[in-house]
């Protein structure tokens, strides 16, 4: 595959969690987050998008939102769970994109926000239509993703480098 060649991240927000008394990291999903997370495993199917490579955040929230969307593809991506994604920086994010394989075209990252939304924001230059707008004031709910599309390899994925060409809710 050729750097020309755009790639897509969709970022992919975990569907709502309940609030227990583990710890944070092994909250399990509420009943709308198990009813939101094959919605959006639904509509990230019928995309058109065909993914290469998941990386999931370790939390199980994040594993058990990826293990309800991805019964509604018709291939399942390659999935690498990844603590490094559980409390990411921007900056660890982009450090992880820049990290993926040359012959991956689109990768799907499910994790959690502040990081989700601030990397949608953070790699977004330009955007279609009013996908920028509506995600600035609808912020980045539960189970909503954002596909941000890039021209070059995997290391040149930067702040302001990629185009926002879709952002969707449950709400949507």
């Amino acid at each position: 595959m050729s750097v020309e060649t755009p790639r897509r991240i969709v970022l992919l927000r975990h569907a709502k969690a309940e609030w227990s008394q583990a710890s944070d990291h092994e909250r399990p999903l509420a009943e709308r987050g198990r009813k939101d997370a094959p919605v959006a495993g639904r509509r990230l199917a019928d995309s058109g998008i065909d993914f290469d490579l998941a990386l999931c955040s370790s939390a199980a929230r994040t594993r058990e939102t990826w293990k309800l969307a991805v019964h509604e593809f018709s291939q399942r991506p390659r999935t690498v769970y990844e603590e490094r994604l559980y409390e990411a920086s921007l900056g660890e994010l982009i450090a992880l994109f820049n990290e993926t394989p040359d012959d991956v075209r689109n990768l799907l990252v499910i994790g959690h926000n502040p990081g989700m939304h601030g990397a949608a924001d953070a790699l977004s230059g330009s955007a279609e239509g009013d996908t920028l707008a509506r995600m600035t004031r609808d912020g980045f709910p539960t189970a909503a993703y954002a596909v941000v599309e890039f021209p070059g390899s995997w290391k040149s994925v930067e702040h302001g480098a990629g185009r926002l060409t879709e952002y969707w809710t449950p709400n949507d």
